[in-house]
């Protein structure tokens, strides 16, 4: 259900954002919330919702699917590898829609998407939300999606359609930038812990890291943080976490699957980062 309110700078007319699974675990689970990000279609075409679920069942918060890309500009080299794998098993976002259309009879954990802009243009924008929301999507990270452009041109079909569109944000990041992303966001904000490529460790006792981090605990945002990029252990976590609410591994636990998927492999890498 939704209503209607007027937005000049919309196309449509604009609606309200309702609550989802992402952000109805946000209002219940403050603290050390993990997030688990993997290549859809790695190690196997068929791995997606058995990796899912295994990852469910092992005790993440919630999941990030990522879906491939020929030219993943802002990953590190494990999760660029990934993306050729599961790009040469056959993976495409037709594929993945379809792959999901079950999904919400065995995981109950908030899912997001995860990839470039230029598969979702070439899928059309629109479709590719209606099929999301269809398979039960939560929300949608697309890290080259220009803001402007979002709020222009495709924010009414994210809402219409429940999808949180996450944002990153960088050291880089200007305060009014991160204030004009905290206004647009529903669901969490994305802090990258650096602007390096994924898969770079967080150097947990860097006074530069602990500054990036201090800045954003002080700006008082309305949207929870995430942070990302260098998290793979118990410790890297925890440092995170004592800054946000909570923590993304993705190029670490994608490592874990390099050898094929494993349940037991699967349980034991996040039972030692929980």
């Amino acid at each position: 259900m939704v209503f209607i309110f007027s937005n000049p700078k919309s196309h449509f007319s604009n609606l309200i954002f309702m609550n989802n699974r992402l952000t109805e675990l946000f209002k219940h689970k403050k603290n050390n919330l993990l997030s688990i990000y993997f290549t859809a279609g790695y190690p196997d075409l068929t791995d997606t919702l058995r990796i899912a679920k295994a990852l469910e069942d092992a005790g993440a918060d919630f999941l990030e699917i990522g879906f491939p890309y020929s030219d993943p500009v802002a990953d590190g080299p494990t999760i660029q590898q990934s993306s050729e794998v599961a790009l040469k098993n056959g993976m495409s976002l037709k594929v993945l829609f379809e792959q999901l259309k079950d999904l919400r009879k065995e995981i109950k954990v908030p899912i997001i998407l995860m990839g470039y802009v230029n598969p979702v243009l070439q899928y059309g924008v629109e479709k590719f939300c209606n099929d999301a929301a269809t398979a039960g999507i939560d929300g949608v990270i697309v890290p080259d999606l220009p803001m402007y452009e979002y709020e222009e041109m495709y924010q009414d079909f994210f809402i219409r359609n429940n999808l949180s569109n996450i944002f990153l944000i960088t050291p880089q990041s200007a305060d009014e930038r991160i204030r004009k992303i905290d206004e647009l966001s529903k669901g969490f904000i994305y802090a990258l812990s650096s602007s390096a490529t994924t898969g770079t460790n967080l150097a947990v006792s860097s006074d530069q890291t602990n500054i990036y981090f201090n800045r954003l605990k002080n700006l008082h945002l309305n949207n929870p943080l995430m942070i990302g990029f260098g998290i793979s252990d118990r410790e890297s976590f925890n440092k995170a976490c004592s800054t946000a609410n909570g923590a993304i591994i993705g190029s670490a636990f994608v490592k874990v699957l390099d050898n094929g998927f494993d349940e037991t492999r699967v349980h034991s890498f996040v039972k030692a980062i929980l």
